[in-house]
C-alpha cells in the first residue's frame, strides 16, 4: 500500500486508548477485555525539544522528555515507518505532548498497554508513510514494545480478545462479548507487573494447566454465548493468581470473598485490581467494606479500540 499523503501531518493529532483488563482469570497472557475508561493523548510535531503536559494519572513523569514512554514508542514507530518507505521527508525536530491520563497506573488495567498504543496509533497518524503500517504491524510492534499481547490487542481492537504468537508475530481475534458491564475494584497501593511475573514459578502441574485449559474455553463460550449461569466456574483460575496473592493479599481476599459468595471475580491483569462480573452493588452487598481503601468503578465493555479523534468526528486508528 501507497502513502496518501506527502507531508507531515499539520496540527495536534488526538488519540484516545481504553483501559483493558487481561487474563479474565484462567485466559494467562492470552484473553483481553477493552473497558469503558480512556486516557486522550494529543500529539504535534514542533519546531524543537520535548513539550510533556500530564493531567492525572502519571503527572509525576511528565519532566521525562526523551525518556517518557509515549515519546519513546513516537519515535520507534517513526523509525519503523521511515524503514518501511524506504525513506521519508525530514522529521520535525520536537514534539508536543498532552495526555489526560485516567487510567490508573500500576494497577491492572493496561495503563502502559494504553501508552504505547496511543504513541503508535499518533505516529501512524502524523507520519507522511503512516498507512504502510498495516493493524498486524501495529499489533506486533506494541507486543514487542510491551512484552505480551493480551493487553495491547483489546487496546488496539476493542471489545474482547484472544491474542496468540506465532513464529510470524503475534496475532488477535476480537469477539463480541455479550457481558457488556464489569465492575472494577481499584486499591491505592500499586503494584508493578514485573514483581508480579517474578512470582511465578518457572513450571505448573499437569493437572492445573489442564484445568485452565478447560476454564479457559468456557469462559470464551460464557462472555460470547451470554452464559451467565457458568461464569462463575469458567472465570476459575490455577496458573497465576494464588502464586501472586503473597504481593497483594487484601486483593486476593477480595476475590474470595466474592467467589465465595457466588460472584465471578478475578485478579486484573497483573493486579492488584479486582475485576468482578457483576453490578456495584452487588458488590457492596456482598462485601460491604470494600469501600475503605478502594474505589469502585462500574464500567461498560469497550466496543472501540484506539482511534483518532478529528472534532466531532472519529477516523479508524
Amino acid at each position: 500500500m501507497a502513502p496518501t499523503r506527502t507531508a507531515w501531518t499539520e496540527g495536534p493529532v488526538l488519540v484516545r486508548t481504553p483501559a483493558t483488563s487481561a487474563n479474565l482469570g484462567p485466559g494467562f497472557d492470552s484473553l483481553g477485555l477493552a473497558l469503558g475508561l480512556a486516557d486522550d493523548v494529543e500529539v504535534e510535531m514542533t519546531g524543537d525539544g520535548v513539550s510533556i503536559e500530564v493531567d492525572g494519572e502519571g503527572a509525576e513523569v511528565a519532566d521525562r522528555g526523551e525518556r517518557h514512554l509515549i515519546v519513546k514508542v513516537l519515535h520507534r514507530t517513526f523509525d519503523v515507518l521511515d524503514d518501511l518507505a524506504g525513506s521519508g521527508p525530514a522529521r520535525p525536530p520536537g514534539v508536543r505532548l498532552r495526555c489526560r491520563n485516567r487510567i490508573p497506573h500500576s494497577r491492572g488495567l493496561g495503563s502502559s498497554s494504553a501508552a504505547i498504543v496511543a504513541g503508535i496509533v499518533a505516529a501512524r497518524a502524523l507520519h507522511p508513510a503512516g498507512e504502510l503500517l498495516g493493524d498486524g504491524a501495529a499489533l506486533g510492534l506494541a507486543t514487542e514494545i510491551e512484552g505480551h499481547p493480551d493487553n495491547v490487542a483489546p487496546c488496539l481492537a476493542g471489545g474482547l480478545t484472544v491474542a496468540w504468537t506465532t513464529p510470524r508475530g503475534p496475532r488477535l481475534v476480537r469477539l463480541e462479548s455479550q457481558v457488556t458491564q464489569v465492575v472494577a475494584i481499584v486499591p491505592e497501593q500499586r503494584l508493578a507487573t514485573e514483581r508480579a511475573r517474578g512470582l511465578l514459578p518457572a513450571t505448573v502441574p499437569h493437572g492445573d494447566a489442564a484445568a485452565n485449559a478447560g476454564r479457559a474455553a468456557l469462559l470464551v463460550a460464557a462472555l460470547t454465548a451470554g452464559l451467565d449461569d457458568v461464569l462463575l466456574d469458567a472465570t476459575e483460575d490455577r496458573l497465576h493468581q494464588d502464586y501472586r496473592a503473597p504481593a497483594m493479599p487484601d486483593s486476593a481476599a477480595l476475590v474470595k470473598a466474592l467467589r465465595d459468595a457466588g460472584v465471578p471475580a478475578v485478579i486484573s491483569g497483573a493486579g492488584p485490581t479486582v475485576l468482578a462480573f457483576t453490578n456495584a452493588s452487588r458488590v457492596d452487598s456482598v462485601v460491604p467494606e470494600v469501600g475503605k481503601g478502594w474505589h469502585i468503578h462500574p464500567l461498560d465493555v469497550a466496543t472501540r479500540g484506539a482511534r483518532v479523534m478529528t472534532g466531532e468526528s472519529e477516523v479508524r486508528a
